[in-house]
């Protein structure tokens, strides 16, 4: 496993967790938002990508304008995504930092990318009637009711991921929006504010050497 920036996983989004040794030196961070299908995900990137400054790259809409895919899944009413395809077009971008990245999955991401993973939850009830107001087959709809029953997409980060940089969000409601919104928001600052210690302090060093 890389080693990365962590955090304390208690289900909690704190801005004063301790910022340890990051794998990179740069000095903004890169947030994957992740969950099933209509938790939200897109809409909170973009609101939290207006907070805090960071660059919002939405993967799903990506994939389709560079055909980073194998073609469309009609059963399924999705592109098949090319994993090679999507890294080698994100490797750059994501390793400079200051990134919100937006999609459904997240097991396909090289972990050295991330500095917080963000899996949203919906109840199931709101999220059927979310999925349903999309216009998905009944077929689709089960298929991702029963991802999030299962919780396969946050099994899915705990695996990919430092358990200390993966960060279950209730998504429910405007309220937990605008809640998630700003917790964001404290805890890129928070980032910024110690990574700017660290390297102070690593100049002192440098200098009394």
């Amino acid at each position: 496993m890389c080693a990365s920036t962590k955090f304390k996983m208690n289900n909690s989004l704190d801005p004063e967790q301790k910022i340890q040794e990051a794998y990179t030196e740069r000095q903004t961070p890169n947030i994957l938002i992740t969950g099933t299908p209509g938790t939200g995900k897109t809409t909170l990137s973009q609101l939290a990508s207006e907070s805090t400054g960071l660059h919002n790259i939405i993967v799903g809409e990506l994939v389709k304008e560079k055909s980073l895919h194998h073609g469309y899944d009609q059963d399924f009413q999705s592109w098949i995504l090319d994993d090679d395809k999507l890294v080698d077009e994100l490797e750059e971008t994501l390793s400079n930092g200051g990134n919100i990245v937006d999609f459904h999955s997240c097991e396909v991401f090289p972990e050295r990318w991330f500095d917080l993973v963000l899996v949203l939850r919906t109840d199931n009830t709101i999220l059927y009637d979310r999925l349903k107001d999309r216009g998905y087959s009944q077929k689709k709809i089960t298929e991702n009711i029963d991802s999030e029953i299962f919780q396969v997409i946050l099994e899915e980060a705990k695996e990919s991921y430092a358990a200390e940089i993966v960060v279950e969000l209730q998504s429910n409601n405007i309220e937990d929006m605008q809640s998630n919104v700003t917790r964001i928001e404290e805890w890129v600052e928070a980032w910024k504010t110690r990574t700017n210690e660290k390297d102070h302090q690593k100049n002192l060093n440098n200098t009394s050497n």
